[in-house]
């Protein structure tokens, strides 16, 4: 098989693994704050990664460090808006907006690098917008801070994609794997600062962990910087178009959600069962919305 085949095969690959983080890591959120999340999984992910691969750090050039470190904040930064979009919105939602960087990779290498669009992509622009109109305009807030979250984290995910093209074919994939992974941990603890990385105890949230770091996290990120020296950036993007879909699958086998017209109609898929402490159907039986760290402040403060 070929190398763009293999290539084409590994984002196909990419695509089903990310379409299953969506309702993993929005169980995972719920139990603990996004940030403590972020920052413990991609901390976890470089440091395991760095030690394998530290031969390989200790010769790449500096400006291979420069673009893998640049590279890891722009991913870092689509992690933290997703994931706290994700904590207030459905992971079919979720899923569905997460998907727009598909459109949104050839908006912006049209829009900063004046590359030529073809008609088959201004169609896939023109139905992405429909698809958010109608999440839009369809029922009472349909679009709120979960879900405008969600789409700048597509933002960023799509200038990592452009961006990624250009320095993947300039530097060793294992090594600039690598540095992104500490890029994007080093994103996350900074963002953490203001109230400091917390320990969950919950084993939900561990496996969570776990999956996130080895699979969704080091797997994927080694496959699509090896796939984009390969790949063009457009192309790997038009190919990850199916990530919503199974984002929705995911969520409805193992996440129990189920379909709703809206969501059908716009793109996404399922919703997730109302609860009726929730007018956004976004609360889960037993659990309460207000963060951990809030909980926690509260009784530090009481006598």
């Amino acid at each position: 098989m070929r190398r763009s085949g293999l290539a084409t095969l590994a984002v196909l690959t990419i695509t089903v693994i990310w379409g299953s983080t969506f309702f993993i890591i929005k169980d995972a959120v719920d139990r603990m704050e996004p940030i403590d999340f972020l920052a413990i999984r991609f901390t976890i992910a470089a440091a395991l990664i760095a030690l394998v691969l530290w031969p390989r750090l200790r010769r790449l050039p500096a400006g291979g460090w420069r673009a893998g470190l640049g590279l890891g904040v722009l991913y870092g930064l689509a992690q933290i808006a997703q994931t706290y979009g994700l904590k207030h919105t459905s992971a079919s939602v979720s899923g569905f907006i997460t998907g727009t960087y598909v459109v949104l990779t050839p908006i912006i290498l049209w829009l900063f690098l004046k590359v030529r669009l073809s008609a088959q992509a201004w169609v896939a622009v023109a139905l992405a917008c429909l698809g958010l109109g109608v999440l839009t305009l369809t029922g009472p807030a349909a679009m709120g801070w979960g879900e405008w979250l969600t789409l700048l984290g597509a933002f960023f995910y799509a200038l990592h994609i452009v961006v990624l093209e250009r320095f993947a074919p300039q530097w060793d994939a294992l090594a600039l794997t690598a540095v992104q992974l500490v890029g994007v941990a080093l994103t996350c603890l900074v963002a953490a600062i203001p109230g400091g990385v917390h320990l969950s105890a919950d084993p939900v949230a561990w496996r969570a962990i776990a999956y996130t770091v080895l699979v969704a996290g080091i797997a994927t990120m080694l496959l699509q910087t090896w796939a984009q020296r390969h790949l063009s950036a457009t192309r790997t993007a038009l190919m990850m178009t199916f990530e919503p879909v199974f984002a929705s699958l995911f969520a409805i086998a193992l996440g129990g959600e189920h379909l709703s017209a809206r969501l059908l109609i716009g793109g996404g898929g399922p919703r997730r069962p109302q609860h009726p402490t929730d007018p956004r159907g976004y609360d889960h039986p037993g659990r309460s919305h207000i963060s951990q760290r809030h909980r926690r402040l509260v009784k530090e403060k009481t006598p």
